[in-house]
């Protein structure tokens, strides 16, 4: 069975050292995004590529980080975000606080 739903889309991912990224696009179902404060990318897997090279974009499935002003009830409202690297953190880079 799929599932479709509306959600944001990673519009583009610079971290290549992750298994999900494929030519600075993320290629997971969903990503799941902060700890409750930093809005890091939970989803980051430090790993050999291991992800199909589809057509596929990552949505973002959940935003953990409170004081995001995209963040409505936990889920991420913004058109799309971008990941990347904040000093040596993957952070979701649309973070924008209250």
């Amino acid at each position: 069975m799929k599932m479709t739903i509306d959600m944001p889309f990673v519009s583009g991912c610079t971290v290549s050292e992750c298994a999900y990224n494929i030519n600075d696009s993320c290629r997971a179902h969903a990503i799941t995004v902060g700890d409750g404060v930093h809005p890091g990318c939970d989803t980051f897997l430090g790993a050999p590529r291991h992800a199909r090279n589809s057509k596929q974009s990552a949505g973002v499935g959940a935003c953990k980080v409170t004081g995001c002003m995209h963040n409505e009830d936990y889920e991420c409202v913004a058109d799309s975000i971008r990941v990347g690297l904040t000093a040596d953190t993957v952070n979701c880079l649309t973070y924008m606080g209250r």
